[in-house]
């Protein structure tokens, strides 16, 4: 049975325990074993950043045994709630009537757990593809570009293309056109699937035709447009992004700044330039401008090269910051884009913030004795890897609740402000002035 597997992975915690089961599935599946396909097959579908059912609600069943266990019909029902031919009361009846058809232990180890992406095996993506790889069974990984601190580079110099920094969620809506119908998905920058900015999504879908007209070729097959979703505050957004009820994220409005086909977005290249994808943005510009919670993010174009292009450069960062902007993004207009960090896109602010993991929660001194003194965190940014105490930024009753709970807090992303990287005598890297910001809710 294929949900054997899953019990062979949870037998241990040892990573190399689920690696050697993998690899035993793996080569049971060379061999012919169609339950050990199934389960890899379905672990790709699991985890695979662009497979998404859009049901919440799976249910359990209890006391079922000897059932057909019909994999093939389970199969078509997954390609049917990923393009979205069941939606809603249908999809919840055609996973109720499927459930009864399986064994409860089959049923409730492995297809709920399929249905629900998460096998609960202790892996993911990154520990099927160790074994996986090159095989039908390696997921798809998603990425985007990613923006590279522009400080001390180089790459500062010759024409650019400025844009105001967001303080928002980067988002990357999908958009897929299956069976006569539009599939528009919203993604975090990690491809985890953000479910309530689905006001965004109906405009996208409503006006699909609209956006493909003119460059049917490229896009008809379906695109991605890349942006960042801005709402009142930051941390008000992020708490409506993962929000399962009550969810208030209507006045949120997604801006873009860049289009990518689809097929070249999973490849994750596209070798187009930036001034050319900016063009097919501005084709668009009239059916954008009809969408009240879409729009395109506005920008200059400056040449770093000249005293009156430095100059300008200066007074437009001050111009951002002063409208409340975290800075200004500097982007090369020739180069294609990559899913992952590069000098092509870099972002130039007064403080830059850090995606670091909690490590541990020290106590505080004076004041601060009997609760949380500073957060310890730890990262790589820019091929640095970064230690450092977190010691403010917090309010007093932060300090306490996560002295209280620190189970809670340690290995969570905290988003920490500082002025820059720096460097140890030990050659170790820390940062300057660091102040805790928020906690990501989407990594």
């Amino acid at each position: 049975m294929s949900a054997s597997w899953i019990t062979k992975l949870n037998e241990s915690d040892s990573r190399l325990h689920k690696e050697d089961v993998l690899k035993q599935a793996l080569e049971a599946a060379v061999l012919g074993s169609t339950n050990a396909q199934a389960f890899l097959g379905l672990a790709k579908a699991t985890y695979n950043p662009y497979v998404t059912f859009g049901v919440k609600q799976i249910p359990d069943t209890v006391g079922i045994i000897g059932a057909e266990n019909p994999w093939q019909t389970f199969n078509e029902l997954l390609v049917k709630l990923s393009r979205r031919q069941l939606t809603g009361h249908a999809a919840r009846d055609a996973i109720q009537e499927i459930s009864e058809r399986f064994d409860s232990d089959e049923w409730n180890t492995f297809c709920a757990a399929v249905l629900r992406r998460d096998l609960r095996a202790g892996i993911s993506s990154t520990t099927i593809n160790k074994i996986c790889k090159k095989t039908d069974y390696e997921i798809p990984i998603f990425g985007c570009q990613l923006a590279t601190n522009s400080e001390g580079r180089p790459e500062m110099k010759g024409t650019k293309r400025l844009e105001p920094k967001l303080d928002g969620v980067r988002a990357l809506f999908t958009v897929i056109p299956t069976d006569g119908d539009i599939n528009v998905i919203c993604f975090s920058r990690n491809g985890k699937v953000f479910e309530n900015f689905t006001h965004i999504e109906e405009q996208i879908k409503a006006n699909f035709t609209g956006l493909v007209r003119g460059h049917m070729n490229a896009l008809i097959d379906g695109f991605v447009l890349d942006g960042e979703v801005i709402g009142n505050t930051f941390q008000e957004l992020m708490r409506q992004a993962r929000r399962k009820s009550d969810v208030q994220a209507e006045d949120s409005v997604f801006n873009i700044f860049d289009i990518i086909p689809l097929a070249d977005f999973r490849r994750g290249h596209w070798n187009t330039p930036l001034s050319k994808r900016i063009d097919i943005l501005e084709h668009i510009r009239h059916v954008i401008d009809e969408m009240p919670n879409v729009e395109l993010l506005p920008h200059i174009m400056v040449d770093l090269d000249t005293a009156a292009g430095k100059d300008q450069f200066n007074r437009y960062c001050k111009d951002m910051v002063a409208d409340g902007f975290e800075g200004v993004m500097v982007k090369a207009t020739d180069a294609p884009y990559e899913c992952k960090r590069s000098t092509s896109w870099m972002k130039y602010k007064p403080v830059y913030d850090y995606d670091l993991t909690v490590i541990g929660v020290e106590e505080g001194t004076g004041k601060n004795i009997g609760r949380m003194g500073a957060l310890v965190c730890e990262g790589v940014d820019d091929g640095k890897h970064i230690t450092v105490n977190v010691g403010s930024g917090y309010t007093d009753e932060e300090r306490q609740a996560y002295w209280d709970d620190k189970n809670s807090v340690i290995g969570q992303t905290a988003v920490v402000l500082a002025d820059a990287i720096t460097r140890n005598q030990d050659g170790s890297y820390s940062l300057r002035f660091p102040r805790f910001k928020t906690f990501r809710e989407d990594k």
